[in-house]
C-alpha cells in the first residue's frame, strides 16, 4: 500500500475511534408520555312513527280529514331543524280534468305543533306546497322529548261542477328533512 493510503486509513480509523469514544460519554435523562384521541362522528337520525298520516277513501268536497304523527330524534346530533317537502301524484280514473289540478282543490289546513302549541304551515293548498320546502320544528334536541304533530286537510267545495274529480287518486308524499345543528360548538 501506498504511504498516502495508510496515513488515510490512519486517520479515518482515528476519526472514527475518536467520535465513538466522544459519542459514548454524553449522558442525559429522558422521559416519554403518550395521549391517544379519538374523534367519533355522531348520527343524525331522525324518526316517525308511521308510513301513512292520512288514507281517507270516498272523498267528496266539502270533507275534512284528521291525522297526527310523531317525529324523534333518534340520533345523537342536535338538529338544527325540520323541514317538510310536499309532493304528489294525480291518477285521473274517471272523466279528463282539462288541466284543473286536485292538488288546487285539497287544502292543508293546518300542521299543528302539539307540544309547542304552534301552527307550523297554516292554509296553503297541496299545490302551493309542492316543492316548497316548510319548516316545521325548530332546535330538536338529541335525546329530548318527541315532536307530536295533528294535520288536517279539506278538500274544498268550491260550489262549481268539481265532478271531473270523481274516482280521482291523489298520493301526497311528505318527506321530513333533518338539519344537523351548527358545527361551530366547542366541543369538550
Amino acid at each position: 500500500m501506498s504511504i498516502k493510503r495508510n496515513l488515510v486509513m490512519s486517520f479515518a480509523t482515528a476519526a472514527l475511534g475518536l467520535s465513538l469514544i466522544a459519542g459514548g460519554t454524553v449522558a442525559y435523562f429522558n422521559d416519554t408520555e403518550s395521549a391517544t384521541n379519538t374523534f367519533t362522528t355522531g348520527l343524525l337520525e331522525l324518526g316517525i312513527n308511521k308510513d301513512v298520516i292520512v288514507k281517507i277513501d270516498d272523498l267528496v268536497p266539502g270533507d275534512t280529514m284528521h291525522g297526527n304523527f310523531v317525529l324523534t330524534n333518534d340520533g345523537t346530533v342536535d338538529m338544527k331543524e325540520i323541514i317538510l317537502h310536499s309532493s304528489y301524484e294525480v291518477v285521473d280514473n274517471g272523466k279528463s280534468n282539462h288541466g284543473d289540478d286536485l292538488g288546487d282543490h285539497i287544502i292543508l289546513e293546518y300542521i299543528y305543533n302539539v307540544y309547542d302549541r304552534e301552527r307550523v304551515v297554516f292554509k296553503k293548498s297541496l299545490s302551493e306546497l309542492r316543492d316548497n320546502p316548510q319548516q316545521i320544528m325548530e332546535k330538536f334536541p338529541a335525546g329530548g322529548k318527541e315532536g307530536k304533530f295533528a294535520v288536517q286537510f279539506k278538500f274544498i267545495d268550491n260550489g262549481e261542477d268539481q265532478n271531473h274529480f270523481q274516482t280521482d287518486e291523489l298520493t301526497l308524499n311528505w318527506k321530513f328533512e333533518a338539519v344537523q345543528r351548527d358545527g361551530d360548538q366547542a366541543l369538550q
